[in-house]
């Protein structure tokens, strides 16, 4: 029923952990859908409208399952308008990334967010996390520069938009977290869509042409892709705090490596298979150390 809450989120990290790793299988084929519709020459402005619009398409076949209330405003709109365009800006720094970067090495730079919101959330959300956990994400950290090499010639533009997006990524993974009781998880995805579509909007008086069929089918495909990801996240943030699911983050570049492979023939070196390593590393100490202490202890 819509409306109706978990009350038991709080016990239950597993079933967060399940959500927050189906999410980074679901969300790496938006990204690849925006790299191919980025090599075919659309703008990363219209990418994201796209992103949003067809989210919200999607979602109109929820409401006989759900009911029309997942379009009602949520409990504390302003705070999920913020939350809503911190996601526009992540959407748009990182496509822009990843026209000039390799899917794998976009991600592995992006991958900064997961220490971003160790660090941020004892701040914004009151969750301490302790040594053990601040050691597994800082290894999935060094998993990451391990793929990306950063050199002495200083960044990439396409390493800065995806850092910058980094950062707003962060900070709506933080927002969600701490909305995490306040609504329906699919009405706080309908209304960042919604936020997102508006937000976009205004920008297709320059940079709108009409899609071909198989930029059409790419649109859907993101627009799925996104709506699907994202309940998913906010599931996963209802169910488990956010230093306990940061390191299972780095699940995302294994399947982002794997789908780079099969669309775009980039097969990582050793360098980058050495660094998933590490990253996967980093998840599996968290998870064994979550299943030994239960869910309430911060370390």
């Amino acid at each position: 029923m819509v409306g109706k809450l978990d009350t038991s989120i709080e016990s239950s990290p597993w079933r967060g952990i399940g959500f927050f790793v189906a999410a980074w299988f679901v969300v790496p084929n938006m990204d690849v859908a925006a790299k191919l519709l980025g090599q075919w020459g659309y703008p990363v402005l219209m990418v994201v409208w796209a992103r949003f619009a067809f989210s919200l398409l999607i979602l109109l076949l929820v409401i006989p399952f759900e009911g029309k209330s997942i379009f009602l405003f949520p409990r504390e709109p302003g705070k999920h308008v913020m939350r809503a365009l911190l996601l526009v800006l992540a959407t748009v720094g990182f496509f822009h990334g990843l026209k000039t970067m390799p899917l794998a090495d976009a991600l592995a730079t992006y991958f900064v967010y997961p220490f971003l919101i160790t660090a941020l959330a004892p701040i914004f959300l009151a969750e301490r996390p302790g040594w053990r956990r601040w050691t597994a994400v800082g290894f999935g950290f060094v998993g990451s520069l391990i793929v990306i090499r950063p050199g002495l010639n200083g960044l990439s533009e396409g390493t800065v938009y995806v850092l910058f997006a980094a950062l707003a990524f962060s900070g709506y993974n933080l927002m969600t977290r701490s909305l995490r009781d306040k609504d329906d998880p699919w009405r706080t995805v309908t209304f960042q869509s919604l936020i997102g579509l508006v937000a976009t909007t205004p920008f297709l008086f320059w940079y709108w042409h009409a899609p071909a069929i198989d930029g059409f089918f790419l649109f859907i495909v993101i627009g799925f892709a996104a709506t699907l990801g994202h309940y998913f996240l906010v599931r996963a943030f209802a169910l488990a705090p956010a230093p306990v699911l940061a390191p299972f983050a780095y699940v995302e570049i294994v399947a982002a490596t794997v789908l780079g492979y099969i669309v775009f023939g980039e097969f990582p070196d050793i360098w980058t298979w050495t660094g998933v390593a590490v990253i996967a590393a980093s998840g599996i100490v968290i998870a064994v150390r979550e299943g030994k202490v239960g869910p309430k202890s911060s370390s």
